[in-house]
């Protein structure tokens, strides 16, 4: 039987989390032994004491996934986002944010006292962003929140690395590999951090030698880590032949992809001033899935990754300010 056609371009499931974002020094960071650059779980009463200690900040909801959807639904695409939220005043603030994007948003929020997730963003002069995670309610979204008919309607599945820590959420996107799959759907997936692939390679190994993976998002650092090499070349060569759309960012020296065989790469975008960088990874590959549904060629679905991307890093926060509509045609007219 033919699939119906979709009714949404991209289902993401993600941390449901609020970004607190302050300003910061190294000596701060020396003090509290973060390391800069990085991305640490941490736990509740971590969470309260790092908190007291930061400077004042911005609130925002943030998470990869969800920043992602923010970046594709400013370009106009139909979205959907899954992940879990308590039933607390943050969660209602991620509720409202999502679903004011004009994304789908129907995850019904947990009750009980594991609070609504944040992550402390610790922003140097340098534009370096050090994250602290405390995943509260997002790290049991259980594979019965999922919604397969809404995951089966969407051209694309997107899943965040992040999330494949927890065990339940684990199961969860599993399962939604399944259902999209079923569907004949596409599945995307970032990997999200270094420590996610030190503790789950062999699940991503495995993943994408079982071709359940269609499109698969790195940067320069993590491809390296999956391919167990110190050279990115020699990283890219392991795994570009195994899954049909790799893409690898490489902060001030551009991005690449590799499709079917052929490899494509474009500079970074100009940045009159880099103020943080929280978000860049997120807003590229909102960008070049932009691109990839709309099918542009794969250079210009590069050149939209990275223009999304210095949009977001030439300001606090990590969902887009300026109108990724008017950034799209001023590119291509």
């Amino acid at each position: 039987m033919t699939a119906a056609a979709p009714s949404l371009d991209v289902v993401a499931i993600g941390n449901a989390i609020v970004d607190v974002l302050a300003p910061s020094d190294d000596a701060f960071l020396a003090e509290h032994a973060l390391t800069k650059g990085g991305m640490q779980l941490i736990d509740a009463e971590t969470a309260e004491s790092l908190y007291a200690d930061m400077a004042a900040g911005k609130e925002v909801s943030g998470g990869s996934a969800a920043n992602t959807l923010a970046g594709l639904a400013a370009f106009g695409k139909r979205c959907g986002f899954i992940g879990q939220v308590c039933d607390d005043q943050l969660g209602e603030v991620f509720a409202h944010d999502v679903r004011a994007l004009g994304i789908r948003y129907d995850t019904p929020a947990a009750k009980g006292d594991i609070p609504t997730a944040r992550c402390l963003i610790l922003v140097t002069p340098d534009a370096q962003r050090t994250m602290n995670t405390f995943l509260g309610a997002s790290q049991f979204l259980p594979e019965t929140a999922l919604d397969l008919e809404l995951i089966r309607s969407a051209s694309i599945l997107y899943l965040e690395g992040y999330l494949w820590d927890p065990e339940q959420p684990r199961a969860a996107m599993r399962a939604a590999i399944d259902a999209a799959r079923g569907a004949g759907r596409k599945v995307a997936f970032t990997l999200s951090d270094g420590f996610v692939i030190e503790r789950h390679r062999a699940d991503f190994v495995e993943l994408i030698e079982q071709g359940q993976i269609d499109i698969l998002f790195s940067n320069e650092h993590e491809i390296q880590a999956l391919a167990q090499v110190d050279d990115f070349d020699r990283a890219v060569a392991t795994f570009s032949g195994k899954v049909p759309v790799l893409v690898s960012t490489r902060s001030e020296k551009g991005a690449i992809a590799v499709v079917d065989g052929l490899r494509y790469e474009v500079t970074a975008a100009p940045v009159a001033q880099i103020v943080d960088t929280t978000g860049a990874g997120d807003l590229f590959a909102a960008g070049f899935l932009a691109g990839h549904l709309e099918g542009l060629d794969v250079h210009h679905c590069l050149e939209l990754g990275a223009a999304a991307a210095a949009e977001v890093i030439s300001h606090w926060g990590a969902r887009p300010e300026q109108d990724l509509q008017a950034l799209r045609a001023k590119l291509f007219g």
